[in-house]
């Protein structure tokens, strides 16, 4: 980025790609989005990371409650076994990456919680992985919805989405790294930040910055 910004706002995300993370470190305030409506098939309630096959999405079954639009009301639906199954994803992409037995428990137990509210477990797990990744961000949400932000704020609620590339000032800033399956696909950018993590460890704010 051309200069730092005041601050990036930013969705809420579950488990946020990497250019979710180089913009929060870059502007060392983040600003979630608490009071926007619900859109499906967004990094809202998915993640996208490198399994044996390629890309793989991970999704948390949400359901509004009666009357309920908002991002904030979205609830996490439990009698589906997603928390067994992106667990057990997460140990078959990443139990042979360098540093994926280093942090698993730190990571786990956030998901294991089971808070009811997505915007509640994904605030955990991104203040979580703000400090295994080492980087120094105030953290907070949305008073209110504004549509746009002035001069200063990087406003990246819809230019961060798994339906769109990835945004033009963090493409060229995607340098390889080593990934568990690069010798099948190649390196592929633009995942979850655990893929950077699980596989740079305590180097991995180094490619943030």
């Amino acid at each position: 980025m051309s200069s730092r910004p005041d601050c990036a706002v930013v969705s809420t995300a579950y488990f946020p790609p990497v250019e979710y993370f180089m913009a929060a470190a870059a502007a060392g305030r983040l600003l979630i989005e608490a009071h926007d409506s619900y859109v499906k098939q967004t990094y809202r309630n998915r993640c996208r990371i490198y399994a044996c096959d390629g890309v793989l999405s991970l999704t948390v079954p949400v359901s509004l409650p009666s009357g309920s639009r908002g991002t904030g009301g979205a609830l996490i639906d439990y009698s589906k076994p997603w928390l067994q199954q992106h667990e057990r994803a997460l140990i078959s992409a990443y139990r042979t990456s360098a540093f994926f037995e280093y942090y698993q428990d730190d990571i786990f137990p956030v998901l294991d919680a089971r808070p009811s509210r997505l915007a509640e477990l994904n605030l955990s797990l991104i203040t979580r992985l703000m400090t295994l990744l080492g980087v120094r961000c105030e953290i907070a949400l949305t008073p209110e919805y504004i549509p746009s932000y002035p001069a200063g704020y990087l406003d990246l609620r819809d230019a961060v989405h798994p339906k769109k590339t990835v945004p033009g000032m963090f493409r060229n800033r995607f340098r390889p790294y080593y990934q568990v399956f690069s010798d099948r696909f190649g390196f592929i950018p633009g995942l979850s930040v655990l893929d950077l993590l699980f596989n740079e460890g305590p180097d991995a704010v180094s490619y943030l910055l």
